[in-house]
């Protein structure tokens, strides 16, 4: 079930109070990997900035390409216009949401329950670095075959879900 403050940001959203350290996430990520960044909406580029940057405070020693998964792993939200109603809606629903194939994606209310569902497979698909990618696909795994990537995955998840 979503968090309280997860729904006080998706409402955020709606009315545009989304502020993105954009600067922030651009020296941190790779030229290639901005452009996909810049394809979010400024709330997924929040939230991302605030994960990279919590995930840092935590784990200090976290590798580049651990900071880069980190602001990377929602580019799969870009893959259709993903609404606010929508993105509020499936994180209240989620527990009751049909559990739709990844492919085709669907139009309409079916595909943003794709991307709700989906959304780390669809980022990894755009993602060309390997090391960023099995992070991002780790994130929704439960068992990654290598452990330091689970490890690492865990991490970025265990911050993400605190926003």
């Amino acid at each position: 079930m979503p968090s309280f403050k997860r729904l006080v940001r998706g409402f955020r959203a709606i009315f545009g109070v989304a502020r993105p350290d954009d600067a922030w996430a651009r020296d941190r990520i790779l030229p290639e990997e901005h452009a996909l960044y810049a394809e979010l909406d400024p709330r997924d580029r929040e939230h991302s900035v605030l994960v990279a940057k919590a995930l840092l405070s935590r784990y200090p020693e976290a590798p580049p390409e651990v900071v880069r998964a980190a602001l990377l792993h929602d580019v799969g939200k870009a893959v259709r216009p993903y609404r606010a109603v929508e993105r509020i809606l499936t994180a209240l629903l989620e527990p009751w949401l049909p559990r739709l194939p990844e492919k085709p994606l669907l139009p309409g209310w079916r595909g943003a329950v794709q991307v709700r569902l989906h959304h780390e497979r669809y980022a990894a698909q755009r993602l060309t670095d390997p090391a960023v990618r099995a992070l991002v696909l780790a994130m929704k795994e439960a068992d990654p075959l290598d452990p330091e990537t689970g490890l690492w995955a865990r991490r970025i998840t265990e911050v993400d879900d605190l926003f």
